[in-house]
């Protein structure tokens, strides 16, 4: 479904932006939480450092940050519109989806930031 060399596969699947061979993360389900943000330091086929600079992915808060709005604005429309909940029914589904997606926010924030700077080169099969 997701073709090889696409940013979106990258993103989704987390895998190394520049090879997509292999995971960035020590333990690929986000709902491990002791290992969440537990990274390789470098992909063992390209070579690629994940953490670019010290502090890198302290920018991916910014990004964090546009998911969580986005899902939820998604997640009030869904419930006060379509649903016709109530506000305070409607802000209480924003606070469970929120909780209940911050693992996947997360990690889908690292895997955007860092896919702004590296970009997939075929060379690195």
């Amino acid at each position: 479904m997701l073709k090889k060399g696409s940013k979106l596969n990258s993103i989704l699947t987390g895998s190394c932006p520049r090879c997509q061979n292999e995971s960035m993360y020590l333990d690929k389900n986000p709902l491990h939480f002791s290992k969440l943000i537990k990274m390789h330091e470098r992909c063992s086929h390209c070579d690629l450092k994940y953490e670019i600079e010290p502090s890198f992915f302290y920018g991916a808060m910014y990004v964090s940050y546009g998911l969580n709005v986005g899902l939820s604005i998604a997640t009030f429309i869904v419930s006060y519109l379509f649903l016709e909940t109530s506000i305070k029914t409607s802000f209480i589904a924003i606070l469970v989806a929120n909780i209940l997606l911050f693992p996947f926010v997360l990690r889908w924030s690292r895997n955007i930031y860092i896919n702004l700077f590296v970009s997939y080169d075929k060379k690195f099969k």
